[in-house]
């Protein structure tokens, strides 16, 4: 089958095939399905898997202590900045081949970061890995949303999906601090060359041709421009923010032209004929409030990995493998709340489900920030984890599945990229917003790191609360069917 089918009407979901069309076998759909559980993998763990490899990739390039921050903002940077054209590029050219695009270009990005000799040309191929990021992830979200048929077929490749992206955030840690103590730093950009051609090759066998483009559909040129680099110059400056001052230049700058491009970037969807970002699509109540909880959730439970490895080598006293292994009870706990997630919103609906996950994580980060201390223990913070890992995985799941439910087959590429522009923009005002309130400095004290470190975890848990809140904005499950 077809990524999408071209009626009279218009292109329609895949996961419905046309009159004579021969189905999908359930274990033709269980291949599929884990081939897109693990692209999303190896997004996922490439988001995080350098995080515990940065000392040493500073000694080794010779990063100054100002710079090697891009190694990490240089990949979300250009990640946020693509992904309004990702995923419009999913719609017009076909989610097959938006998704080997994307796998090849963090194949080869990878590669030239494992060879870096200096700093410039690490940050370079971290930016290109975002890149390849903006177009995998809508691609992969467009697969999952129109390959399988909505309602228990669905909820349950959600399920599977979000397991894999959720639990990959801490397994990126986890790898990072395994093979940055056994191979070195290089090995974590080179482990993603043989998972990328891998999965090209299983997406040629498993995933059928895309059909032929629309006649008449174009990429809007000004718009992927103007929101491309609006997008881009906003991110910059949150991520630079904590670093230089918000009111320095290189803060001031980058986010006054984003704000003017953006709105320039919103004028012009307004009145082209074949826009990037249809704006029509705003109304849908399901997608409004989705791009929201995206926002929100990154904002604080995504933002909680950072200040975790704070806690766990400044106060604890962890090195990087150490650091790695203790993210294994929040991977497992994660894990067991995605795939549980599918199940429930069968039952419950989405709304329903993802205020009560919202309300588990809000839960756990409280238990977590309260089990904190100078002195503490790996055990005391394990009840907190369990309870914040369940609801994290299930939120994660959900959001994206629950904001582009009820857009057509032939523009889900555009509303996931919608949905993962905010989750991106999310991370970067969360992480900059907890990293002032934390005020942690280079050389704080034990007590001080707590202290720091409880503060933005509470402060996180009132976010986390009022998220829950705003998807109750999600429509509620219609009586006699599934979700």
């Amino acid at each position: 089958m077809t990524a999408t089918l071209e009626t009279a009407a218009g292109p329609r979901p895949a996961a419905v095939p046309a009159p004579g069309a021969p189905r999908r076998t359930a274990t033709a759909s269980a291949a599929t399905l884990a081939l897109l559980a693990f692209a999303q993998l190896i997004i996922s763990v490439d988001y995080n898997i350098v995080y515990v490899a940065l000392p040493q990739i500073g000694s080794g390039l010779g990063f100054s202590a100002q710079h090697l921050q891009w190694v990490i903002s240089a990949y979300a940077v250009a990640f946020g900045g693509f992904l309004l054209l990702g995923g419009r590029a999913c719609d017009l050219f076909g989610p097959r081949r938006v998704f080997v695009l994307g796998l090849g270009l963090y194949g080869v990005s990878s590669l030239a970061g494992g060879l870096a000799t200096g700093p410039g040309l690490l940050i370079a191929a971290r930016a290109v890995q975002g890149v390849g990021g903006a177009f995998l992830f809508p691609a992969t979200l467009t697969l999952v949303g129109t390959l399988f048929a909505e309602g228990r077929e669905r909820n349950r490749a959600y399920s599977v999906w979000g397991a894999a992206g959720g639990s990959g955030l801490i397994v990126g840690a986890l790898l990072g601090g395994v093979l940055t103590e056994l191979l070195g730093w290089r090995s974590v950009l080179y482990v993603n060359v043989p998972l990328a051609v891998i999965a090209i090759a299983a997406a040629f066998r498993l995933i059928a041709p895309d059909t032929a483009r629309r006649d008449g559909r174009r990429i809007d040129l000004p718009g992927a421009l103007t929101s491309t680099l609006g997008v881009t110059g906003l991110v910059v400056a949150l991520v630079q923010g904590p670093e230089s001052g918000w009111l320095s230049v290189t803060v001031l700058l980058p986010a006054a032209a984003g704000a003017a491009l953006l709105a320039a970037f919103l004028l012009t969807e307004a009145r082209t004929r074949d826009p990037l970002m249809p704006l029509r699509l705003l109304r849908g109540r399901g997608l409004r409030t989705g791009m929201a909880v995206t926002f929100l959730f990154m904002a604080t439970i995504g933002s909680l990995a950072y200040f975790l490895t704070v806690y766990f080598q400044n106060v604890l006293g962890y090195g990087a493998l150490r650091t790695g292994l203790a993210y294994l009870v929040p991977m497992a706990a994660i894990t067991a709340g995605s795939l549980l997630a599918g199940r429930i919103t069968t039952r419950l609906g989405t709304r329903t489900a993802m205020t009560g996950a919202l309300t588990l994580g809000a839960a756990g980060t409280a238990l977590v920030a309260l089990a904190m201390a100078a002195d503490g223990s790996y055990a005391a913070l394990v009840p907190g984890f369990l309870i914040l890992g369940l609801g994290q995985g299930a939120g994660y799941t959900l959001m994206f599945g629950a904001a582009s439910a009820g857009i057509a087959g032939h523009e889900q590429g555009i509303a996931s990229g919608m949905a993962s522009t905010a989750q991106q923009v999310g991370g970067a005002v969360g992480l900059a917003v907890l990293v002032g309130v934390a005020g942690l400095g280079g050389h704080s004290s034990a007590a001080a790191t707590v202290d720091g470190t409880r503060t933005a975890l509470f402060v996180a848990t009132a976010g986390i609360a009022l998220t829950a809140l705003v998807a109750l904005g999600f429509p509620g499950k219609a009586r006699g069917t599934a979700s």
